[in-house]
């Protein structure tokens, strides 16, 4: 059945907008820039994070509550990096945010962007919200350039592609397998490594032919079999070019299709979702979603 993420003729032309961070809170920075006529809350994880000042200078209501407390005792039984997506602490600390978030604004959220959050949602807050928790991620998802930080970029140059996209989606069970709302105009790789005001260097674009190179005469086309077939040099340079496109992505990419997704698509009411398939003004989206050319 086709519903509409956000109606505002249902619940007005305001709405409550929470955020999650967990960091320099730029992409909250630049949701809120675009219409500050919303009601913004922000919830981070790390207290006291740079995102936070973000916040309380934009006079948005904060709340702060760690993870660590409520995970320690599954860190030891597991170890570190290795606690379940789904265990009863993370979903004992989902409830007790949530529980947080909605007294504080009388309700649920219309809208939960993921703003540079960097923990695990459980399947019990994304039954909770969704189809309204929002996430952007530094690849394209349709084509599983999936992982974190640098490596979706490290897939997208192994893969052969001549450019980087970032993907907003619709947060669901999976890991970065939601449905897609909207894609980046792509950013070429060559080009920005060449570029200095998108921090490209000469040695950026050297070792970009060298990996290729290497990839080409090796047969190599996944992130995996480059990592247990390159040396350690190579595998920094790596490191160092996608480190390089995925900021240059974060400012050409995140920060303009983040703001676009929840403002001109969420809010006045134009996105429908039925099952995996995304409708925007009636019509059926391309798994990639909306790709057209944003300003």
């Amino acid at each position: 059945m086709r519903q509409l993420i956000y109606d505002p003729a249902k619940h007005g032309m305001r709405m409550t907008i929470a955020c999650f961070i967990s960091g320099s809170g730029t992409n909250y920075r630049e949701i809120s820039a675009k219409n500050p006529d919303h009601n913004y809350i922000v919830f981070t994880n790390r207290p006291g994070c740079e995102g936070v000042a973000i916040a309380r200078a934009n006079q948005h209501k904060v709340i702060e509550l760690s993870q660590a407390p409520y995970l320690r005792d599954a860190r030891k039984r597991y170890g570190s990096g290795n606690v379940p997506r789904n265990c009863p602490e993370r979903i004992k600390y989902e409830q007790d945010l949530c529980r947080l978030l909605e007294s504080s604004i009388g309700g649920e959220p219309d809208l939960i962007c993921l703003a540079g959050y960097d923990q695990w949602l459980t399947d019990w807050i994304v039954d909770r919200y969704y189809p309204r928790i929002l996430n952007v991620h530094p690849g394209d998802t349709t084509k599983g350039y999936d992982g974190l930080h640098w490596i979706p970029s490290a897939r997208a140059i192994l893969a052969g592609e001549e450019a980087v996209r970032s993907t907003l989606f619709i947060v669901d069970k999976g890991e970065d397998t939601g449905p897609v709302l909207v894609q980046s105009e792509p950013l070429n790789i060559r080009k920005t490594l060449e570029n200095p005001d998108t921090g490209g260097r000469p040695e950026l674009l050297k070792g970009f032919s060298e990996i290729k190179s290497f990839a080409t005469i090796h047969g190599i086309t996944t992130y995996e079999d480059f990592k247990a077939r390159a040396g350690a040099v190579l595998i920094q340079m790596m490191e160092d070019i996608c480190a390089n496109l995925q900021n240059a992505l974060k400012v050409m990419g995140d920060w303009k299709i983040y703001p676009l997704a929840v403002h001109d698509l969420i809010a006045p009411g134009r996105v429908a979702l039925d099952g995996r398939v995304v409708y925007i003004d009636g019509k059926e989206m391309p798994e990639y979603g909306y790709r057209s050319a944003i300003s």
